[in-house]
């Protein structure tokens, strides 16, 4: 068992180890995704073999995979998703080609149209290629191919010193099987089917000569899944159309719509939903929000708690799925390895080789200080949206645990932090979600000896105190409600004795094993406002500081300003953006009033979408705005992103000032703002208690007003503070 290279952690860095080849761009990869099976490959629609691939169950089971016509790639006229995130399609032409008989054809005549989806595991792709010559032509049309069956962590990185066996290629008339025997002696195949015969087929590529009448059009058809399932065909390419779009359309209904005067805002808000949708996977346990593409598909505590939290007020069933999960593999025991305690809630689950052969811990593991305290604190946050206490008195048992986890921790740590320090060397070093080796150090750069108290953590425990004791005050148990009001407001006097800096009008970012501050400011600060936790007057200046130069780039606030030591734009935690962190410092302004300060958060991250085709990444540098620059995207980026998809919504909510009683069932709307630029903003279907109505905002003059639609008032009370 090999210790854990954290350098890989940023696939940044891990994939530059690799060789010389340009990492690739995330703004102009495409990816999608059914269920724990998805695809990242560039506009051509081919995979390169450099962190993209058909991924199935954290293994990569295509590693290469090129269209070329006459052993030549293609031009590139465009590449896009359906809006619905179902299909993708390239749009390509031809270079010239010289047979070795008859006319040549020149370039741009032969239209390439590759379609592409994902269903039941299985990729479905159609190669619609159109004639626009005066004349017949022989198209010579190949596909390589390869899979190395490569782990996700091998894919961004990490090194094994013994792999399992590939088996010998198997060839049959129309498809070609590959497969590999793990050292977890599971065998892994993939299975590729073309609905024409190759003339030439070999272990790979498969090559074509396509008869091609003059303004004509004829289509080859191409699957890959684990087996041969029969000759592919328009009918079942159709077939699994069909399935994949009904089935992303349901998911879409889910919950409250968002909708805007604008129609480039609304552009993101429908691209926005569409990649929450394309990424929440349906478990036994309900919807689960996947982090991202392609490094994290799966089920990570920490984002699907944050997506959760992020799309709470349109759309709870989201909560109650990722709350269902977690409670369901909450650790019950002590494990050095999976860094578990019982009561400590799941950071992130893998079902890769090297996670069943216990290479890396990550099969199931709980090295994440915060996943725990904001588990309690969706759960708090749900009741109180949606006052459903029959599903809180499920959790009960799992809420007591994770609270008696904390509370251990605190009493391990003199000032009563939550603090974390790695239990293995295979596990994280740093446990906060900014998880990278280098992201906690102390002002002149060194990093800090463990156990480390972060700032934000001890924000989500005073949270998760608070909510939980308001939730035992209401199931009638007095004595655990006042305990845990007690640990919420000591928490609360620690964090302000501890952690203010008076010289730097700031909150430290951690505390070192030795009592030492780590005196750097950092956006994590944000995090105390978004839980209420700081005074008026320390949110005020913090306030001022998130807004400053130093912090906020004009795209969004940095995770480091500018004036600290180890400042660099183009790193992974410390001075990029983050639109996720973004949004939960907006969300942390708008509790303190400061909502104006929300819509230009919100106008800047708008922007910044604009100019990533509408789909925020999960991070992109933190370089200052400059007029007619685009902001400088970070080469490996997630894209998309569940908590980078979800904060709009965030950032949306702030802006209107709207929260949901759902114990009292009534909407609230505190000096509500609207995104500049933008005139009405109309939420539909929002669930409140038992009744689903439409709301809008409208501005008028320099007011914005608040109303149910006519044909829903006096469905539900809505109180207006303005």
């Amino acid at each position: 068992m090999a210790k854990l290279d954290e350098r890989h952690l940023d696939p940044a860095v891990a994939l530059a180890m690799l060789g010389d080849a340009a990492p690739r761009n995330p703004h102009r990869q495409f990816a999608l995704k059914h269920s724990d099976c998805f695809i990242v490959t560039d506009d051509y629609g081919d995979i390169r073999g450099r962190g993209d691939g058909l991924f199935r169950d954290d293994t990569r089971v295509l590693s290469l995979f090129r269209l070329l016509i006459g052993d030549t790639e293609p031009s590139l006229l465009g590449a896009s998703l359906s809006q619905d995130n179902i299909v993708f399609t390239a749009n390509l032409t031809n270079l010239p080609l010289t047979p070795d008989k008859g006319a040549p054809t020149p370039q741009g005549v032969i239209h390439i149209e590759r379609s592409r989806l994902l269903w039941d595991d299985r990729m479905y792709e159609r190669i619609r290629l159109s004639n626009y010559s005066a004349h017949d032509v022989e198209l010579p049309l190949s596909v390589r191919f390869e899979a190395d069956f490569r782990d996700m962590f091998e894919v961004r990185g990490s090194t094994r010193t013994k792999r399992g066996k590939a088996f010998d290629i198997e060839l049959g008339p129309d498809h070609v099987q590959m497969r590999y025997e793990g050292l977890d002696e599971l065998v892994r195949q993939s299975t590729i089917s073309f609905s024409d015969r190759p003339f030439a087929l070999t272990p790979d590529r498969a090559d074509f000569r396509l008869n091609l009448l003059r303004r004509d059009s004829l289509s080859l058809f191409i699957e890959v899944g684990v087996d041969h399932l029969g000759t592919p065909s328009r009918e079942r390419h159709r077939a699994a159309a069909a399935k994949a779009r009904w089935r992303m359309r349901g998911k879409r209904r889910h919950g409250a719509n968002v909708h805007s005067s604008g129609r480039v805002f609304n552009d993101w808000l429908s691209r926005a939903r569409a990649d929450i949708a394309l990424l929440t996977t349906d478990l036994p346990t309900g919807p689960y929000p996947y982090a991202g593409i392609p490094w994290f598909s799966t089920a990570f505590g920490r984002d699907g708690v944050i997506s959760a939290l992020q799309m709470l007020w349109l759309n709870p069933g989201l909560a109650r799925g990722v709350l269902s999960f977690l409670a369901q593999h909450q650790a019950t025991e002590t494990s050095m390895f999976s860094d578990s305690q019982p009561g400590k809630i799941m950071h992130e689950t893998r079902k890769g080789e090297m996670a069943v052969l216990r290479e890396l811990p990550f099969g199931r593991y709980y090295g994440g200080v915060d996943t725990t305290p904001l588990y309690i604190y969706l759960a708090t946050a749900y009741a109180k949206r949606t006052g459903d206490l029959s599903f809180i008195d499920l959790l009960w048992p799992s809420l007591n645990a994770a609270a008696a986890w904390m509370e251990n921790a605190s009493q391990q740590d003199p000032y009563g932090f939550v603090s974390y320090a790695r239990a293995a060397e295979t596990g994280l070093a740093n446990q906060g979600w900014k998880d990278s080796f280098d992201a906690v150090f102390h002002a002149d750069g060194r990093i800090p000896k463990g156990p480390i108290a972060l700032v934000e953590v001890q924000g989500y425990a005073y949270a998760a105190y608070g909510g939980l004791a308001e939730l035992a005050a209401l199931k009638g148990e007095d004595a655990k409600a006042a305990h845990w009001q007690a640990c919420a407001e000591a928490m609360r006097i620690s964090v302000e004795r501890h952690f203010w800096m008076e010289d730097r009008n700031f909150y430290a970012l951690a505390i070192d094993g030795e009592g030492k501050p780590c005196q750097v400011r950092a956006s994590n600060a944000g995090h105390l406002l978004y839980v209420g936790l700081p005074s008026p007057e320390r949110a005020q200046l913090v306030t001022d500081q998130l807004l400053s130069a130093a912090f906020h780039t004009g795209w969004g606030v940095r995770t480091l300003p500018d004036d600290e030591l180890p400042f660099n734009p183009m790193s992974y935690h410390n001075g990029s953006i983050w639109p996720h962190d973004t949004a939960i410092c907006a969300a942390g302004l708008a509790r303190y009033g400061a909502r104006d300060s929300v819509v230009r958060l919100m106008s800047g991250t708008f922007e910044a979408a604009v100019h990533f085709n509408m789909r925020l990444p999960e991070l992109f540098c933190g370089f200052t705005r400059s007029p007619s620059e685009a902001p400088v995207a970070y080469p490996v980026a997630c894209l998309p992103q569940a908590w980078s998809s979800g904060s709009v919504f965030m950032l949306m909510q702030a802006s209107l000032g709207l929260e949901i009683d759902g114990f009292a069932a009534e909407i609230h709307v505190t000096r509500p703002r609207l995104p500049i630029g933008i005139d009405q903003v109309s939420i539909r279907r929002l669930s409140v208690g038992n009744v689903a109505v439409d709301l809008h905002f409208q501005r008028v003059g320099d007011r914005v007003v608040a109303y149910l639609d006519p044909r829903h008032e006096g469905l539900a009370p809505l109180i207006v503070r303005s």
